[in-house]
Protein backbone atom coordinates (compact mmCIF):
# COMPACT_ATOMS: atom_id res chain seq x y z
CA UNK A 1 0.00 0.00 0.00
CA UNK A 2 1.34 3.42 -0.95
CA UNK A 3 1.52 5.77 2.04
CA UNK A 4 1.89 9.47 1.39
CA UNK A 5 1.73 12.71 3.37
CA UNK A 6 -0.06 15.86 2.24
CA UNK A 7 0.24 19.45 3.46
CA UNK A 8 -0.49 23.00 2.33
CA UNK A 9 2.02 25.80 2.80
CA UNK A 10 1.12 29.31 3.92
CA UNK A 11 1.48 30.59 0.34
CA UNK A 12 -1.01 28.00 -0.93
CA UNK A 13 1.29 25.39 -2.48
CA UNK A 14 0.20 21.82 -1.87
CA UNK A 15 3.00 19.43 -0.94
CA UNK A 16 2.73 15.66 -1.23
CA UNK A 17 5.45 13.11 -0.53
CA UNK A 18 6.11 9.43 -0.03
CA UNK A 19 9.07 8.11 1.94
CA UNK A 20 10.84 5.18 0.28
CA UNK A 21 13.58 4.24 2.77
CA UNK A 22 15.00 1.43 0.62
CA UNK A 23 16.54 3.89 -1.90
CA UNK A 24 19.30 6.50 -1.66
CA UNK A 25 17.68 9.01 -4.03
CA UNK A 26 14.88 11.57 -3.96
CA UNK A 27 12.70 12.47 -6.92
CA UNK A 28 11.31 16.01 -6.79
CA UNK A 29 8.71 17.71 -8.96
CA UNK A 30 7.31 21.24 -9.08
CA UNK A 31 3.96 20.96 -10.89
CA UNK A 32 2.33 24.13 -12.20
CA UNK A 33 -1.25 24.22 -13.48
CA UNK A 34 -0.24 26.05 -16.66
CA UNK A 35 -0.39 24.37 -20.04
CA UNK A 36 -1.15 25.20 -23.63
CA UNK A 37 -4.94 25.08 -23.12
CA UNK A 38 -4.60 27.98 -20.65
CA UNK A 39 -3.07 30.34 -23.21
CA UNK A 40 -4.79 32.90 -25.39
CA UNK A 41 -4.24 32.43 -29.11
CA UNK A 42 -1.80 35.35 -29.33
CA UNK A 43 0.25 33.74 -26.54
CA UNK A 44 0.26 30.19 -27.92
CA UNK A 45 3.40 28.42 -26.72
CA UNK A 46 4.28 30.75 -23.84
CA UNK A 47 3.92 27.97 -21.21
CA UNK A 48 6.48 25.89 -23.06
CA UNK A 49 8.72 28.92 -23.65
CA UNK A 50 8.74 29.68 -19.92
CA UNK A 51 9.67 26.05 -19.23
CA UNK A 52 12.82 26.65 -21.30
CA UNK A 53 13.55 30.00 -19.69
CA UNK A 54 13.45 28.60 -16.14
CA UNK A 55 16.81 26.98 -16.93
CA UNK A 56 18.38 30.21 -18.19
CA UNK A 57 18.88 31.73 -14.76
CA UNK A 58 17.09 32.90 -11.64
CA UNK A 59 17.49 35.52 -8.95
CA UNK A 60 20.43 33.66 -7.36
CA UNK A 61 21.84 31.43 -10.11
CA UNK A 62 22.78 31.92 -13.73
CA UNK A 63 22.24 29.20 -16.34
CA UNK A 64 25.72 27.75 -16.02
CA UNK A 65 25.52 27.59 -12.23
CA UNK A 66 22.23 25.69 -12.47
CA UNK A 67 23.71 23.17 -14.89
CA UNK A 68 26.96 22.78 -12.94
CA UNK A 69 25.14 22.35 -9.62
CA UNK A 70 23.11 19.37 -10.82
CA UNK A 71 25.99 17.88 -12.79
CA UNK A 72 28.19 18.05 -9.70
CA UNK A 73 25.54 16.13 -7.73
CA UNK A 74 25.26 13.44 -10.40
CA UNK A 75 21.59 14.42 -10.56
CA UNK A 76 18.97 14.69 -13.30
CA UNK A 77 17.16 17.97 -13.96
CA UNK A 78 14.54 18.39 -16.64
CA UNK A 79 11.10 19.84 -17.38
CA UNK A 80 8.07 19.21 -19.56
CA UNK A 81 4.97 21.05 -20.69
CA UNK A 82 1.63 19.48 -21.60
CA UNK A 83 -1.78 20.83 -22.49
CA UNK A 84 -2.70 21.23 -18.82
CA UNK A 85 0.46 21.58 -16.76
CA UNK A 86 4.18 22.31 -16.62
CA UNK A 87 6.54 20.27 -14.45
CA UNK A 88 10.16 20.87 -13.40
CA UNK A 89 11.59 17.65 -12.02
CA UNK A 90 14.78 16.16 -10.68
CA UNK A 91 16.20 12.97 -9.23
CA UNK A 92 19.07 13.51 -6.82
CA UNK A 93 21.14 11.53 -4.30
CA UNK A 94 19.50 11.97 -0.90
CA UNK A 95 22.53 13.77 0.55
CA UNK A 96 22.07 16.58 -2.01
CA UNK A 97 18.34 17.15 -1.61
CA UNK A 98 18.73 20.46 0.24
CA UNK A 99 20.75 22.03 -2.59
CA UNK A 100 18.34 20.65 -5.19
CA UNK A 101 15.30 22.14 -3.45
CA UNK A 102 17.10 25.47 -3.05
CA UNK A 103 17.95 25.77 -6.76
CA UNK A 104 14.64 24.42 -8.08
CA UNK A 105 12.66 26.77 -5.84
CA UNK A 106 14.61 29.74 -7.16
CA UNK A 107 14.14 28.59 -10.76
CA UNK A 108 10.37 28.22 -10.41
CA UNK A 109 9.55 31.28 -8.31
CA UNK A 110 12.23 33.79 -9.34
CA UNK A 111 13.30 33.22 -12.97
CA UNK A 112 15.41 36.01 -14.45
CA UNK A 113 14.11 35.47 -18.01
CA UNK A 114 17.70 35.97 -19.14
CA UNK A 115 19.07 35.15 -22.59
CA UNK A 116 15.57 35.60 -23.96
CA UNK A 117 16.49 36.02 -27.61
CA UNK A 118 18.99 33.14 -27.58
CA UNK A 119 16.41 30.77 -26.09
CA UNK A 120 13.80 32.11 -28.48
CA UNK A 121 16.00 30.76 -31.29
CA UNK A 122 16.30 27.40 -29.52
CA UNK A 123 12.50 27.05 -29.34
CA UNK A 124 12.15 28.09 -32.98
CA UNK A 125 14.61 25.32 -33.85
CA UNK A 126 12.52 22.90 -31.78
CA UNK A 127 9.40 23.93 -33.72
CA UNK A 128 11.30 23.39 -36.98
CA UNK A 129 12.39 19.97 -35.73
CA UNK A 130 8.77 18.98 -35.11
CA UNK A 131 7.86 20.19 -38.60
CA UNK A 132 10.57 17.88 -39.94
CA UNK A 133 9.36 14.90 -37.87
CA UNK A 134 6.12 13.71 -39.51
CA UNK A 135 5.36 11.06 -36.89
CA UNK A 136 5.23 13.88 -34.30
CA UNK A 137 3.61 16.51 -36.52
CA UNK A 138 0.68 14.24 -37.35
CA UNK A 139 -0.33 14.14 -33.67
CA UNK A 140 -0.53 17.93 -33.47
CA UNK A 141 -2.61 17.90 -36.65
CA UNK A 142 -4.83 15.26 -35.07
CA UNK A 143 -5.52 17.45 -32.03
CA UNK A 144 -6.53 20.23 -34.44
CA UNK A 145 -8.80 17.83 -36.32
CA UNK A 146 -10.54 16.71 -33.12
CA UNK A 147 -10.75 19.97 -31.15
CA UNK A 148 -10.87 22.53 -33.94
CA UNK A 149 -10.38 26.13 -32.81
CA UNK A 150 -10.35 25.24 -29.09
CA UNK A 151 -7.02 25.71 -27.30
CA UNK A 152 -6.75 21.93 -26.88
CA UNK A 153 -6.28 21.78 -30.65
CA UNK A 154 -3.15 23.93 -30.62
CA UNK A 155 0.35 22.43 -30.41
CA UNK A 156 1.90 22.59 -26.95
CA UNK A 157 5.16 23.84 -28.42
CA UNK A 158 3.49 26.95 -29.83
CA UNK A 159 3.84 28.65 -33.18
CA UNK A 160 6.81 30.35 -34.78
CA UNK A 161 4.82 33.57 -35.22
CA UNK A 162 4.12 33.90 -31.49
CA UNK A 163 7.53 32.74 -30.24
CA UNK A 164 9.28 35.14 -32.64
CA UNK A 165 7.43 38.16 -31.28
CA UNK A 166 6.31 37.54 -27.68
CA UNK A 167 7.85 40.12 -25.36
CA UNK A 168 9.63 39.70 -22.06
CA UNK A 169 6.88 41.74 -20.41
CA UNK A 170 4.19 39.35 -21.69
CA UNK A 171 6.19 36.33 -20.55
CA UNK A 172 6.76 37.77 -17.08
CA UNK A 173 3.09 38.69 -16.78
CA UNK A 174 1.99 35.17 -17.66
CA UNK A 175 4.45 33.76 -15.13
CA UNK A 176 3.10 36.06 -12.38
CA UNK A 177 -0.48 35.04 -13.11
CA UNK A 178 0.11 31.27 -13.31
CA UNK A 179 3.04 30.46 -11.03
CA UNK A 180 1.12 31.27 -7.84
CA UNK A 181 0.74 29.31 -4.62
CA UNK A 182 -2.63 27.71 -5.22
CA UNK A 183 -1.64 26.71 -8.74
CA UNK A 184 1.50 24.80 -7.71
CA UNK A 185 2.04 21.31 -6.31
CA UNK A 186 5.39 20.04 -5.02
CA UNK A 187 5.75 16.25 -4.98
CA UNK A 188 8.56 14.01 -3.78
CA UNK A 189 9.29 10.32 -3.44
CA UNK A 190 12.39 8.68 -2.03
CA UNK A 191 14.57 8.82 1.04
CA UNK A 192 13.16 11.99 2.58
CA UNK A 193 10.60 12.66 5.31
CA UNK A 194 7.65 14.94 4.73
CA UNK A 195 8.65 17.22 7.60
CA UNK A 196 12.11 17.68 6.11
CA UNK A 197 10.64 18.55 2.71
CA UNK A 198 8.26 21.10 4.25
CA UNK A 199 11.10 22.71 6.22
CA UNK A 200 13.24 23.10 3.09
CA UNK A 201 10.43 24.51 0.99
CA UNK A 202 9.36 27.04 3.60
CA UNK A 203 12.94 28.20 4.11
CA UNK A 204 13.80 28.64 0.43
CA UNK A 205 10.44 30.01 -0.69
CA UNK A 206 10.84 32.88 1.77
CA UNK A 207 13.98 33.78 -0.17
CA UNK A 208 12.56 33.32 -3.68
CA UNK A 209 8.79 33.79 -3.68
CA UNK A 210 7.23 37.17 -3.17
CA UNK A 211 3.71 36.28 -4.29
CA UNK A 212 0.83 36.52 -1.87
CA UNK A 213 -1.46 33.53 -1.27
CA UNK A 214 -3.82 32.83 -4.14
CA UNK A 215 -6.22 29.94 -4.55
CA UNK A 216 -6.25 27.35 -7.33
CA UNK A 217 -6.88 28.71 -10.80
CA UNK A 218 -10.24 27.78 -12.31
CA UNK A 219 -9.81 26.51 -15.86
CA UNK A 220 -12.37 27.40 -18.51
CA UNK A 221 -14.28 24.18 -19.26
CA UNK A 222 -14.52 22.39 -22.58
CA UNK A 223 -18.19 22.97 -23.37
CA UNK A 224 -19.03 21.05 -26.54
CA UNK A 225 -17.31 18.87 -29.11
CA UNK A 226 -16.87 20.32 -32.60
CA UNK A 227 -17.80 18.06 -35.52
CA UNK A 228 -15.12 15.58 -36.66
CA UNK A 229 -12.32 17.26 -38.60
CA UNK A 230 -9.78 16.45 -41.27
CA UNK A 231 -6.23 17.82 -41.39
CA UNK A 232 -3.43 17.08 -43.85
CA UNK A 233 0.02 18.50 -44.42
CA UNK A 234 1.88 17.69 -47.58
CA UNK A 235 5.48 16.53 -47.20
CA UNK A 236 7.75 14.55 -49.51
CA UNK A 237 7.94 11.53 -47.24
CA UNK A 238 8.37 7.85 -48.06
CA UNK A 239 5.45 6.97 -45.80
CA UNK A 240 2.02 8.36 -45.03
CA UNK A 241 1.64 9.10 -41.33
CA UNK A 242 -1.99 8.88 -40.23
CA UNK A 243 -3.96 9.33 -37.00
CA UNK A 244 -7.58 8.28 -36.73
CA UNK A 245 -9.77 8.76 -33.67
CA UNK A 246 -12.13 10.93 -31.64
CA UNK A 247 -12.63 12.81 -28.36
CA UNK A 248 -12.12 10.55 -25.37
CA UNK A 249 -13.03 10.72 -21.69
CA UNK A 250 -11.96 12.95 -18.80
CA UNK A 251 -9.44 11.70 -16.26
CA UNK A 252 -12.11 11.56 -13.54
CA UNK A 253 -14.47 9.42 -15.67
CA UNK A 254 -15.21 6.09 -14.01
CA UNK A 255 -14.69 4.43 -17.42
CA UNK A 256 -10.99 5.32 -17.45
CA UNK A 257 -10.00 1.79 -16.42
CA UNK A 258 -11.97 0.35 -19.32
CA UNK A 259 -10.28 2.93 -21.57
CA UNK A 260 -6.82 1.70 -20.53
CA UNK A 261 -7.82 -1.88 -21.28
CA UNK A 262 -9.30 -0.89 -24.64
CA UNK A 263 -6.01 0.80 -25.53
CA UNK A 264 -4.05 -2.32 -24.54
CA UNK A 265 -6.25 -4.63 -26.63
CA UNK A 266 -6.48 -2.37 -29.66
CA UNK A 267 -2.89 -1.23 -30.13
CA UNK A 268 -1.04 -0.67 -26.86
CA UNK A 269 1.15 -3.76 -26.74
CA UNK A 270 3.04 -6.30 -28.85
CA UNK A 271 0.12 -8.74 -28.63
CA UNK A 272 -2.48 -6.09 -29.49
CA UNK A 273 -4.74 -6.43 -32.49
CA UNK A 274 -3.29 -3.66 -34.63
CA UNK A 275 0.32 -4.65 -33.98
CA UNK A 276 -0.42 -8.26 -34.82
CA UNK A 277 -2.72 -7.69 -37.81
CA UNK A 278 -0.83 -4.87 -39.51
CA UNK A 279 2.81 -5.45 -38.59
CA UNK A 280 3.29 -9.07 -37.61
CA UNK A 281 0.90 -10.86 -39.98
CA UNK A 282 1.08 -8.56 -43.02
CA UNK A 283 4.30 -6.56 -42.62
CA UNK A 284 2.57 -3.36 -43.74
CA UNK A 285 3.98 -1.02 -41.08
CA UNK A 286 6.92 -0.72 -38.74
CA UNK A 287 5.09 1.59 -36.30
CA UNK A 288 1.40 1.13 -35.46
CA UNK A 289 -0.23 1.76 -32.09
CA UNK A 290 -3.23 3.16 -30.26
CA UNK A 291 -3.05 6.09 -27.84
CA UNK A 292 -5.16 8.03 -25.40
CA UNK A 293 -4.99 11.25 -23.38
CA UNK A 294 -7.27 12.29 -20.54
CA UNK A 295 -7.76 15.93 -19.60
CA UNK A 296 -9.77 17.71 -16.91
CA UNK A 297 -13.04 17.63 -18.85
CA UNK A 298 -12.47 15.64 -22.06
CA UNK A 299 -9.89 13.42 -23.69
CA UNK A 300 -8.47 11.99 -26.88
CA UNK A 301 -8.42 8.42 -28.20
CA UNK A 302 -7.01 7.20 -31.48
CA UNK A 303 -4.66 5.05 -33.53
CA UNK A 304 -1.50 5.88 -35.46
CA UNK A 305 0.04 4.09 -38.42
CA UNK A 306 2.99 4.94 -40.66
CA UNK A 307 2.96 3.07 -43.95
CA UNK A 308 3.78 3.30 -47.66
CA UNK A 309 1.22 4.44 -50.22
CA UNK A 310 0.40 0.95 -51.49
CA UNK A 311 -0.58 -0.16 -47.97
CA UNK A 312 -2.37 2.98 -46.80
CA UNK A 313 -5.96 2.04 -47.60
CA UNK A 314 -5.57 -1.50 -46.32
CA UNK A 315 -4.08 -0.28 -43.03
CA UNK A 316 -6.96 2.09 -42.41
CA UNK A 317 -9.48 -0.61 -43.28
CA UNK A 318 -7.86 -2.98 -40.77
CA UNK A 319 -7.94 -0.27 -38.08
CA UNK A 320 -11.64 0.30 -38.66
CA UNK A 321 -12.40 -3.43 -38.80
CA UNK A 322 -10.64 -4.11 -35.51
CA UNK A 323 -12.40 -1.22 -33.77
CA UNK A 324 -15.74 -2.48 -35.10
CA UNK A 325 -15.03 -6.02 -33.93
CA UNK A 326 -14.36 -4.87 -30.40
CA UNK A 327 -17.38 -2.53 -30.43
CA UNK A 328 -19.62 -5.41 -31.53
CA UNK A 329 -18.44 -7.64 -28.69
CA UNK A 330 -16.20 -9.99 -30.68
CA UNK A 331 -13.44 -10.39 -28.11
CA UNK A 332 -11.00 -13.25 -28.46
CA UNK A 333 -10.41 -15.97 -25.89
CA UNK A 334 -8.42 -14.64 -22.96
CA UNK A 335 -8.04 -11.19 -24.54
CA UNK A 336 -9.55 -9.15 -21.73
CA UNK A 337 -7.89 -11.18 -18.95
CA UNK A 338 -4.50 -10.85 -20.65
CA UNK A 339 -4.97 -7.08 -20.97
CA UNK A 340 -5.87 -6.83 -17.28
CA UNK A 341 -2.78 -8.71 -16.14
CA UNK A 342 -0.59 -6.70 -18.52
CA UNK A 343 -1.93 -3.39 -17.21
CA UNK A 344 -1.55 -4.39 -13.56
CA UNK A 345 1.96 -5.67 -14.21
CA UNK A 346 3.04 -2.46 -15.94
CA UNK A 347 1.67 -0.37 -13.07
CA UNK A 348 3.47 -2.48 -10.49
CA UNK A 349 6.78 -2.41 -12.35
CA UNK A 350 6.57 1.36 -12.88
CA UNK A 351 6.26 1.88 -9.12
CA UNK A 352 9.79 0.53 -8.61
CA UNK A 353 10.93 3.95 -9.83
CA UNK A 354 10.87 6.91 -7.42
CA UNK A 355 10.44 9.19 -10.45
CA UNK A 356 7.23 7.41 -11.40
CA UNK A 357 5.98 7.50 -7.84
CA UNK A 358 6.68 11.23 -7.63
CA UNK A 359 4.91 11.82 -10.97
CA UNK A 360 1.86 9.84 -9.89
CA UNK A 361 1.51 11.92 -6.72
CA UNK A 362 2.13 15.28 -8.38
CA UNK A 363 -0.02 14.71 -11.43
CA UNK A 364 -2.95 13.46 -9.36
CA UNK A 365 -2.87 16.51 -7.13
CA UNK A 366 -2.31 19.17 -9.82
CA UNK A 367 -5.18 17.70 -11.85
CA UNK A 368 -7.46 17.26 -8.81
CA UNK A 369 -7.76 13.55 -9.54
CA UNK A 370 -8.59 10.98 -6.89
CA UNK A 371 -5.39 9.34 -5.64
CA UNK A 372 -6.34 5.68 -5.36
CA UNK A 373 -4.39 2.98 -3.57
CA UNK A 374 -2.84 0.31 -5.77
CA UNK A 375 -5.25 -2.21 -4.26
CA UNK A 376 -8.18 -0.05 -5.35
CA UNK A 377 -6.70 0.46 -8.84
CA UNK A 378 -6.24 -3.28 -9.34
CA UNK A 379 -9.76 -3.92 -8.07
CA UNK A 380 -11.17 -1.39 -10.55
CA UNK A 381 -9.22 -3.00 -13.39
CA UNK A 382 -10.46 -6.47 -12.43
CA UNK A 383 -14.04 -5.16 -12.25
CA UNK A 384 -14.13 -4.13 -15.93
CA UNK A 385 -16.25 -6.65 -17.78
CA UNK A 386 -16.81 -7.32 -21.48
CA UNK A 387 -19.94 -5.18 -21.60
CA UNK A 388 -18.11 -2.14 -20.21
CA UNK A 389 -15.25 -2.50 -22.68
CA UNK A 390 -17.55 -3.09 -25.65
CA UNK A 391 -19.83 -0.22 -24.66
CA UNK A 392 -16.92 2.21 -24.40
CA UNK A 393 -15.52 1.25 -27.81
CA UNK A 394 -18.96 1.64 -29.36
CA UNK A 395 -19.51 5.01 -27.71
CA UNK A 396 -16.10 6.55 -28.46
CA UNK A 397 -15.15 5.16 -31.85
CA UNK A 398 -18.14 4.73 -34.17
CA UNK A 399 -17.27 5.62 -37.81
CA UNK A 400 -19.31 8.84 -37.84
CA UNK A 401 -17.35 10.18 -34.86
CA UNK A 402 -13.87 9.70 -36.34
CA UNK A 403 -11.52 12.56 -37.15
CA UNK A 404 -8.32 12.05 -39.16
CA UNK A 405 -4.97 13.69 -39.74
CA UNK A 406 -2.20 12.86 -42.16
CA UNK A 407 1.26 13.81 -43.35
CA UNK A 408 2.46 12.58 -46.73
CA UNK A 409 3.05 13.35 -50.39
CA UNK A 410 -0.52 13.34 -51.77
CA UNK A 411 -3.64 14.67 -50.06
CA UNK A 412 -6.04 13.04 -52.52
CA UNK A 413 -4.55 9.62 -51.81
CA UNK A 414 -4.95 10.30 -48.09
CA UNK A 415 -8.57 11.38 -48.50
CA UNK A 416 -9.46 8.32 -50.55
CA UNK A 417 -8.05 6.09 -47.84
CA UNK A 418 -9.72 7.96 -44.97
CA UNK A 419 -13.05 7.77 -46.80
CA UNK A 420 -13.07 4.06 -45.94
CA UNK A 421 -13.20 5.00 -42.26
CA UNK A 422 -15.67 7.90 -42.23
CA UNK A 423 -17.16 8.84 -45.65
CA UNK A 424 -19.02 11.84 -44.25
CA UNK A 425 -15.77 13.31 -42.91
CA UNK A 426 -14.25 13.60 -46.39
CA UNK A 427 -17.52 14.81 -47.91
CA UNK A 428 -17.86 17.54 -45.27
CA UNK A 429 -14.23 18.64 -45.74
CA UNK A 430 -14.77 18.90 -49.51
CA UNK A 431 -17.97 20.93 -49.19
Amino acid sequence: MQKYSLSELDAGERVISEKVPSVRSVSLGFWIGAGSRDEKEDRAGVSHFIEHLLFKGSRSYDAQQIAETFDAMGAELNAATSREHTVVYSRVPDRHVEEAVRVMTDMVFAPAFADLDQEREVVLEEIAMYEDTPQELVHDLFSQAVFGAHALGRPVIGTADVISTVSRRAIAGYHRSMYTGGNIVVSAAGNITHDRLIELLQRFERESAGEAHRGPRVRRPFVSEPPPGLRFQRKDTEQYHVCLGAPGIARSDERRFAASLLDSILGGSASSRLFQEIREKRGMAYSVYSFGSQYTDTGLVGVYVGTREENLTACIEICVEQIAEIASGKLRDGELDRAKESLKGRIMLSMESTSNRMSRLGKSLISDSELLTFERIFAEIDAVDVDALVGLAAALLPPERLSASGVGPDEEQFRRAVERANPSLVARAAA
